[in-house]
């Protein structure tokens, strides 16, 4: 099992964007128009940042126009996370690292495109193996301390800042470092201390609400 870690084509990407009813923004046509003027989407990455992005996005805008990782943070549908309970948000811990993971730059700072990509895979629609890759990707590296870039792993330092960040800070130390030693001997079948993605998939695919909760709706 080891260092394995799934990956996913630009195609397979496209067709979840396509079973999302969204179209890619750049096609083969240069002078293809995005927004339709204010329509649907695009209309709402507009109103995140309205200075920057036109209301008629055409040619390559929709890769090179970006709206800053600071605005896009502040999108209701990204500040606030359903809990679970009727009409009950809470905020989103992971919206920093949501922007950084979609982001072509890495530094959370979003195209046009790259919002496509992210609604697509928070989608209703999107299967369960792309919203396990995301949220492997979305978990690792919350801490500095982990070069998750380097080597693809949840380290204990991964895990915990996670759990703290899920839990609200509401377990002591002790209680965090229990859980995740918990996981650890759980699921790490390679006995390295870290968690592979295939890992990663055996132990969130166990939670029951995580497809429910993995989701924005805009």
């Amino acid at each position: 099992m080891g260092n394995k870690v799934v990956t996913f084509t630009e195609q397979q990407l496209e067709d979840y964007q396509e079973g999302e009813g969204i179209e890619s923004p750049v096609g083969s046509a240069e002078q293809q128009q995005v927004g339709d003027c204010e329509e649907g989407v695009h209309k709402r990455f507009r109103e995140v940042s309205p200075d920057i992005v036109p209301r008629c996005m055409t040619g390559n805008e929709p890769v090179t126009i970006h709206v800053p990782r600071e605005k896009m943070e502040k999108l209701p549908e990204l500040r606030n996370i359903y809990v679970g309970l009727p009409n009950l948000f809470q905020e989103n811990p992971f919206r920093h690292r949501i922007c950084e993971v979609f982001s072509r730059d890495g530094k959370g700072n979003l195209s046009f495109e790259d919002f496509l990509d992210m609604l697509s895979v928070f989608s209703e629609q999107a299967p369960r193996d792309i919203k396990v890759f995301y949220a492997f990707k979305i978990y690792g590296k919350i801490s500095s301390l982990e070069d998750f870039d380097e080597d693809e792993l949840l380290g204990p330092s991964d895990l915990e800042q996670t759990l703290r960040l899920l839990t609200r800070n509401e377990l002591t130390p002790e209680e965090v470092t229990q859980a995740c030693e918990k996981v650890v001997e759980e699921s790490d079948v390679d006995g390295d201390g870290k968690l592979s993605f295939m890992e990663f998939e055996h132990v969130i695919t166990r939670a029951p609400d995580f497809l429910s909760t993995f989701h924005i709706r805009i």
